[in-house]
């Protein structure tokens, strides 16, 4: 079999030990809090309990994406070993960084003529993004070639479902991403943004829940409805600061549902940069969602 090597980036939000297990190369994406520069380094010396308690206190944390030198080293490395590569990049609806990523190849490909780099958009970001590197982690593990490898992620990343809730609405409006009025009257009524990953990639709202604990139902409920084929996958649990309420989801899913396994982490810091403390979230295999009503 020909060696190959999985490339992700520091958006998918994969526990450490999961990263380490599998070897996978990370490319960083850098935070900017208050001034102070952070490299997302998946939780290697990155404090993230320190980093959510100060989004709770209303600090408001930028990000950077990963630029086109940066690819080419890691690219670089790989060609000169002469090693295949696999990137699995987070949604290009979400970053430039895969942009870059592309535009690395091209520079290559000039230079060198052909390079063995496959770059494959995820549609997804987390620890949606994380569960597809995940499972085509396990089939590499297995013995699948590089090409089977690219044939079993492009015919399934469209099956990763991710449904999300913020919990502090006013964190959307610290970034940009709701009006002050908004987050405003929102606030007062308690209500709770859902947001999912759609067909395109592209994080969009999906619903509006009142109350804190009818938005972890209604997760609940939408990622059962949607499960296709549970017993051959896992179901991966994400949050920024709440792990009690990621472990009551965990419990309830037990029961309602029968997965592989069910796995908690919490964001890493790029992610939650843009959702905020309090976010929680369900990742898991389901029906196509092209075909479906999730758009």
């Amino acid at each position: 079999m020909t060696e190959y090597q999985l490339i992700t980036d520091s958006c998918c939000d994969l526990p450490l030990e999961m990263v380490d297990r599998f070897n996978l190369d990370i490319m960083q994406f850098v935070i900017n809090i208050s001034g102070e520069e952070l490299l997302d380094d998946m939780g290697r010396t990155f404090d993230k309990d320190d980093f959510f308690q100060r989004l709770k206190n209303g600090e408001t944390a930028s990000t950077s994406q990963v630029n086109v030198h940066q690819y080419l080293e890691k690219f670089k490395h790989y060609m000169d070993k002469k090693i295949p590569v696999i990137y699995l990049a987070m949604s290009s609806e979400l970053s430039g960084s895969q942009n870059s990523a592309r535009q690395a190849k091209q520079m290559l490909e000039e230079e060198y003529g052909e390079v063995d780099i496959t770059i494959i958009d995820t549609k997804a970001v987390s620890l949606g993004q994380g569960l597809l590197v995940y499972e085509a982690a396990l089939k590499k593990e297995e013995g699948y070639t590089k090409d089977a490898l690219i044939n079993f992620v492009e015919q399934n990343k469209l099956h990763y479902h991710s449904w999300v809730t913020v919990d502090d609405i006013k964190h959307l409006q610290r970034g940009g991403r709701i009006s002050a009025t908004a987050a405003t009257v929102g606030s007062l009524l308690s209500v709770k943004p859902i947001l999912i990953m759609n067909a395109n990639g592209k994080l969009v709202p999906q619903s509006k829940v009142r109350g804190r604990k009818k938005s972890i139902k209604y997760l609940i409920d939408q990622t059962v409805k949607h499960l296709e084929t549970s017993e051959d996958h896992p179901i991966f649990i994400g949050h920024v600061g709440v792990p009690q309420e990621a472990e009551q989801i965990k419990a309830e899913l037990k029961e309602r549902a029968n997965p592989k396994d069910i796995f908690i982490s919490s964001y890493g810091p790029t992610v939650a940069s843009h959702t905020g403390f309090g976010s929680l979230s369900i990742f898991s295999y389901g029906v196509n969602r092209e075909t479906t009503e999730i758009k």
